[in-house]
Formats: C-alpha cells, structure tokens, sequence
C-alpha cells in the first residue's frame, strides 16, 4: 500500500488519488494527515502539501483540492516533456505541475460549471474547453500523465509492484432509428412519401415504396450485420436503444410497435442493452422515469447503463437525476463536434458532484469518437476517418486504457450520407481488435 501525506484530507483528495493509483496504476493508495503515522510507514510513500517533509516523493499541492464549490481559475498551460499540462509548482516537487489538481479539474469537468454558452441544444460545445483551446483534446492526458509519473515513482521505490492493466475495447451502437421507412405510424409513412415528392428525392420515394412493399429490405436493419461482426471479432457490443415517445428530435419507431420490442428483446439475447433517454431529459426527471421503466417493460431486467440522445446533458443535474433513478454507468462523455476525451481520459471514472463533494456511485464510460462527428461535423471521409480513428486508438493502447466509439445502426446501412461506411466499421474493429 501507498501511503500519501497531506496537511488535509478531503474528499476531492481521497477521489483523485484513488482513480490516479487505484483505477489507473493499480496499486492501492491510503491517507494521513498526521507526520508519526508517515514517518513510520516502511513501505512506499509520498506527501502532497506545500513543504517536503524531508527527502520523500513530494508532490507540491495547489489549493483547488482544499477547496469547496466552483471559482474561476487562472490557467496557464506549460509542457512535462512533450505533454501539455497546467497548475505548475516550484523546482523541489518531483513533478513540475500538480498532476492531481489538474486531472481532478479535468475529470469532474470543473470548467462545465462555470459561465459559458451553450449551442442550439443546450451543450457545452468542445470549442470552449481546455483541451480543444490548447491542443491537447485528442490525447488522454491524465493516462500519459500517470504513466509519467509511475515511471518516476518506480525509480524512487523500485521495489514495489504496481498491477498491470490491459487495453481493452467497446463499440457502443446508438439506435436512433430502428427502421428508415418500416413500422412507422400510417401518417408518418404518408407524409414521408409527400415529403419526398415535395422535395423531388425519387429515390427516397422509390426506396420507401420497395421496402414497404416488402421488394427490399430496410436499410436501417443492420442488427444481424452488428451482431455478426460482435461474433467474428469478438467485441464487447452495448446497444442504447431510443424508445421516447415522438417529437422533432426523437423519430424511433413507437415503443408500442410489437416489432421494434421483439428486436429488443432479440438483441438482449446476444448483447448488453441501455437507455438511450430522449432530447428532453436532460433536465427533465419524470420523463428519464417514464422511460427507463418502458425499456424495463421491454426487456424484463433493470436498466443500469445509458447514454443521452444528442450527447446532451448539463452538469450536475442529469447525472443527479441518474443517480436517483439508479442507472450505474452513463456513456455520453464525449462531444458531438469533436472526437477525442472530453474529460481529459480513457480510463472509467465515478462521477464527483462539485454541488454536494462527493464521489458519486455513478461510473462515466468516456468515448473516443462518434461516427456521426466524424461524417457530419467534421466532414470526413471514410477512409480520412480510418487514420483518425487509428491515431486515438494508438493514444489509448499506449496507456492500456478503454478505447470506445459510438457508431449508430444507420450508419452501417450503405444508404444516403453513410456511403462507404459500413466498411470503415469493419476496418475500425479489425483495427481496435488488433493485437499490435
């Protein structure tokens, strides 16, 4: 066990070190404020305060990990070696920046609650962030960053044995759309065929006619495909299924369409389902409710994991209204605009709520790109996109961290706008799976 001196023990403390050196280096990590308790102490330690104790590994500490609430920080970023990092300290710290104040600013998304604009949907946009302003939004700093500083602690306690973490992989599939044209209300399949002829897309109409004609199939019923390639690559696949009753920014097929429940209930037989709560609930609590206990009525087990539809959540209070209604994992760290780790890591984190200072039991999934960031936002093609994903793929292994995307079914259908990209989801799992 690692002991760790420090003047004051806080919560935002005991939660930053134990994902530094439990969840991230594996080791085992225990506090004292008390010097007798650390001088005595045989094994490694360090101390984490204003002045060394005597010849120890000294981390010098700023105050944002003595402090409660929010302020409004004055960051200035400088470079460990070839790693942009910020919260510098004097020359008698072993590490020229307090890498526990800056992870802990970065990991509890501490610039989210302070004044910025939202987009159109009310989000934190990745433009305003830390990361995309200094360059550094593409790498997971606070991975590098502890791998650093294991390699210094190692030299000055050579003897103890860190555990090793693998790398591992999720893809995670988004189902905003079950069906482009089956199973849809008798006035949604008729304005569609309107909406076609008014805007003269003769091959939306010819489509929509030739699959609901049963000619063709749907070209959004790509979950054989999903599941195929789950099988073949062996992938640990999680499925997030949108099942909100209807609205401009929520178009699935009726939960109550005995069709798309029957297609739940068959891909919970061969993969993990979530709730995909729908564009309202970011800070509506009752309706979160109302539908996670829909899919509950679907699959007949207890929901546990979700992600927000459009990415959209606000600090603290859709992650509260999680925790109230007992979802264990959330998947939606990540930006819409940009790939890249939006809370500054590949590793799972428990979410700590700066309102009440605890360390939550809500675990924060974070995701390293979203198809439709790459297509849309960033107007990539399928094969620009492949390199992109490859250099985030090779930042993650580099840590043995989690490398996870957000691919939607739609996107595999070789259909309109995602042309080409069936192909680029193989290409990405041969990649992630891959042993080098």
């Amino acid at each position: 066990m690692i002991l760790v001196y420090t003047h004051k023990v806080t919560p935002r403390i005991r939660y930053i070190f134990k994902h530094i050196f439990t969840r991230t280096l594996m080791a085992s990590v225990d506090f004292t404020s008390k010097i007798e308790d650390f001088v005595a102490h045989n094994g490694p330690k360090m101390s984490y305060t204003k002045k060394p104790l005597g010849s120890e590994f000294f981390i010098r500490s700023t105050e944002i990990l003595f402090e409660q609430g929010v302020n409004d920080l004055e960051i200035n970023i400088a470079k460990w070696d070839a790693v942009p990092c910020f919260f510098s300290v004097g020359s008698k710290s072993f590490i020229p920046f307090d890498i526990f104040a800056a992870s802990f600013y970065l990991i509890s998304r501490y610039e989210e609650y302070l004044p910025h604009l939202k987009d159109i949907h009310g989000r934190f946009t990745a433009e305003q962030s830390l990361a995309f302003q200094h360059q550094f939004l593409e790498k997971p700093v606070i991975d590098i960053w502890a791998t650093k500083f294991l390699a210094l602690f190692k030299e000055k306690f050579p003897d103890y044995t860190f555990g090793k973490r693998n790398y591992e992989f999720i893809s995670t599939i988004d189902v905003d759309n079950a069906f482009a044209y089956k199973h849809k209300s008798l006035l949604r399949t008729v304005g569609g065929f309107l909406n076609d002829l008014y805007k003269l897309k003769f091959f939306s109409f010819f489509n929509r006619f030739a699959v609901l004609s049963n000619i063709k199939k749907d070209p959004f019923n790509t979950f054989d495909k999903l599941l195929e390639h789950k099988k073949k690559y062996n992938v640990n696949t999680l499925f997030f299924f949108l099942i909100a009753d209807y609205t401009t920014f929520d178009t699935n097929v009726s939960a109550s369409k005995n069709k798309f429940r029957l297609l739940i209930k068959s891909i919970v037989d061969y993969a993990s389902v979530g709730l995909h709560p729908s564009y309202f609930t970011m800070l509506n609590s009752s309706l979160l409710k109302k539908e996670k206990e829909r899919l509950e009525d679907i699959t007949n087990m207890p929901t546990k994991r979700s992600r927000q539809h459009y990415l959209r959540f606000s600090m603290p209070e859709t992650y509260q209204n999680l925790i109230d209604l007992e979802i264990e994992e959330d998947y939606s760290m990540g930006y819409a605009s940009n790939v890249g780790f939006r809370a500054g890591t590949c590793t799972p984190f428990y979410f700590y709520d700066l309102d009440f200072e605890i360390q939550t039991p809500l675990k924060v999934f974070p995701f390293a790109l979203m198809d439709t960031t790459l297509n849309d936002y960033m107007k990539l093609t399928p094969k620009q996109s492949l390199g992109r994903i490859r250099d985030l793929r090779n930042e993650v292994k580099a840590v043995d961290g989690l490398f996870i995307t957000l691919f939607h079914n739609e996107s595999l259908s070789n259909y309109t706008r995602w042309k080409g990209w069936y192909r680029l989801y193989e290409s990405m799992l041969k990649i992630a799976t891959a042993k080098q």
